[in-house]
């Protein structure tokens, strides 16, 4: 919240500072100290209310960093009471639930007002309405600013012009992050360490700057940590027990560019102008994703669209016309419902991160706005890759048409995508035909990737120009996907016999546990995997053993002696796998004649086939 300043100050002419009773703004913000150091309190008492004290610990506890600077001060105004020649004294009753609950509503404030009144203290603040309120009644009030705005921050005096980042940590030389984007080098400023006062110091001023000025604001804070934007700075504050030590990020743009200093083809222009709806921009960190993304606002903008961003941070460099949105009740998807109703031409989601965030997205482009999505990728398929498994692979054409690739602030690669159904790259049999993203380049139109899914899994495989280098790297891709559906069976090896007929080789004790009774098991994984299967026993079939052939009424019996009892038998015919069964007790392995496989061994004796026995 911002402070309102006001000409209607009360008094600061405070002639004798005897008695002092701060409340929680005039703690956090150090004036109790800061006056302590000018010796201007020499001979005072400090009165701590116990009701100042819950709420700061009430603070400390949600993870604020303001409740742990006020901590801090608290404890440096006890340990230095004497260096200061001041007394530091604890007044009042603790705060109960209800204080601190109902804080915000002004409970603490009145009741520190009943207290400064009672004990005849001169009630220090930071709050201008505290200090009217006190003044009004009678009190004796002295009201500081809590914040004084200056041109530069000292954490701004650490960036020059090509800093991109700096990072301060206690106990270490501040780095920082020099040069243009995709060529940083890191930097050491100076050789001195920073100490933990410096640190403070430092983190002291962004929290005020980020509660006081107008282009300061907080994006997140949470136990140990804390997001800020402040002016055109990104800052990460982390401090124990989160982080070993205080570490301060801050992160800036350094550049601001329009569509035209991209030197972007017609084509592309044209694309992203009339067709385009549906955009990822891509790259790796510091790449120059963000500042492209900030470019193609002003270029909508310019063209009369309306133009919002989804951010958080919300640190894109966009034209004042650009509302920025960031996560309305720490939810992206209550932004969305409201953005819905505004009906924007175009809205930039500033990283995509999470599942959440894709569906989002999603859902957007499906209602018909126009999104530009920037997510971290180190290849332009990439970015495609973190839709997979989000939303269904048929409608990711739908939400995603472009693809453009940043690399080293320049544009590197463009692709387009389109759904078709057809055989994939690979695959000759008209059988096996299904829906296929196209994944092409869009300045050539060459087909680069096919996206489909392979049982269970959906692929991305390359389409190049060395066809048998794509067809090995496309076989060893469906082997693993094979071998990992088969993997109840122990498959040893998964061989191509032709683009729709594999071989695969498992332990003998598996081979009848696989084919199953009457083919019932093989017949169903050939339909789920869409391939047709042999089953070999693992290192080959080894002994050839005669049999004899009887029909018993309604079996065909093939007997081998008792000798065989136990052994598990394969059988072929010219050739061709027909099946395996265990020996039984007679010697015998007894097949039904009304079975499949009963019908084929029939016509093969009959018909006088070359019919064979392995062990």
């Amino acid at each position: 919240m911002k402070v309102r300043r006001d000409n209607r100050r009360p008094s600061n002419k405070i002639e004798k500072l005897d008695k002092i009773l701060p409340d929680t703004s005039a703690i956090i913000h150090g004036k109790i100290t800061s006056l302590a150091e000018q010796g201007k309190l020499k001979g005072s008492t400090v009165f701590l209310h116990e009701l100042v004290m819950g709420e700061i610990q009430s603070q400390t506890a949600r993870g604020l960093d303001i409740g742990f600077i006020g901590l801090e001060e608290v404890k440096n105004l006890r340990e230095n009471s004497k260096k200061y020649g001041i007394t530091v004294e604890s007044y009042g009753e603790k705060a109960s639930y209800d204080d601190i609950r109902l804080a915000k509503s002004g409970r603490i404030d009145s009741l520190i007002q009943d207290a400064a009144k009672k004990i005849d203290a001169v009630l220090i603040t930071c709050d201008m309405p505290q200090a009217l309120v006190a003044d009004a009644e009678g009190i004796r009030v002295q009201y500081f600013d809590s914040y004084e705005k200056t041109k530069s921050t000292k954490l701004e005096s650490f960036f020059t012009e090509d800093t991109m980042s700096v990072h301060l940590k206690t106990g270490c030389v501040p780095l920082a992050k020099r040069g243009k984007p995709g060529k940083f080098s890191l930097m050491r400023l100076g050789k001195k360490e920073m100490t933990s006062e410096e640190i403070d110091e430092i983190r002291k001023e962004i929290l005020d700057g980020a509660k006081y000025e107008d282009d300061g604001f907080f994006e997140m804070s949470a136990r140990g940590s804390t997001i800020i934007q402040l002016r055109n700075m990104r800052i990460a504050i982390a401090i124990p027990p989160f982080s070993e030590k205080t570490e301060i990020t801050a992160v800036r743009p350094i550049v601001k560019l329009v569509l035209d200093d991209y030197k972007l083809s017609e084509k592309l222009k044209n694309r992203l102008d009339k067709k385009a709806e549906g955009i990822l921009v891509a790259g790796p960190p510091g790449s120059g994703k963000s500042t492209f993304a900030a470019s193609m606002a002003k270029f909508y903008l310019d063209k009369g669209k309306i133009v919002k961003t989804m951010e958080s941070p919300r640190d894109l460099q966009v034209p004042k016309e650009v509302t920025q949105y960031a996560p309305l009740e720490k939810s992206f998807a209550r932004t969305a419902e409201i953005l819905l109703l505004v009906r924007p031409d175009y809205t930039i989601f500033d990283e995509v991160r999470k599942i959440r965030d894709f569906e989002v997205f999603s859902d957007m482009r499906l209602a018909g706005i126009g999104m530009i999505g920037v997510v971290h990728s180190s290849e332009a398929v990439e970015a495609v890759q973190r839709f997979i498994g989000k939303i269904d692979l048929g409608i990711i054409p739908s939400v995603l048409d472009t693809i453009i690739y940043i690399k080293d602030g320049h544009v590197e690669k463009v692709l387009s995508l389109s759904l078709t159904v057809k055989c994939p790259h690979g695959m000759k049999d008209d059988d096996l035909a299904r829906p296929v993203v196209e994944v092409k380049d869009f300045e050539t139109g060459k087909l680069e990737y096919e996206i489909y899914t392979y049982g269970e899994q959906t692929v991305v495989i390359p389409v190049g120009e060395e066809s048998s280098k794509e067809e090995s790297g496309l076989r060893r891709l469906a082997k693993q996907q094979i071998k990992r559906k088969l993997k109840e069976y122990h498959v040893r090896d998964v061989e191509f016999l032709s683009d729709n007929k594999i071989a695969v080789h498992v332990p003998n004790k598996m081979v009848a546990r696989m084919i199953g009774k009457d083919g019932k098991n093989i017949k169903e994984l050939e339909e789920k995997l869409g391939i047709k299967i042999d089953v070999e026993a693992e290192g080959g079939l080894n002994k050839e053993v005669e049999f004899s052939t009887k029909d018993t009424g309604a079996y065909i019996a093939l007997t081998f002696g008792k000798k065989m009892c136990g052994k598990n038998a394969n059988v072929q015919i010219e050739g061709e796998y027909l099946f395996t069964a265990t020996v039984g007790r007679e010697g015998q392995i007894k097949v039904a004649k009304r079975s499949d496989i009963g019908k084929q061994l029939i016509r093969a004796v009959t018909t006088h086939r070359d019919v064979k026995v392995f062990i």
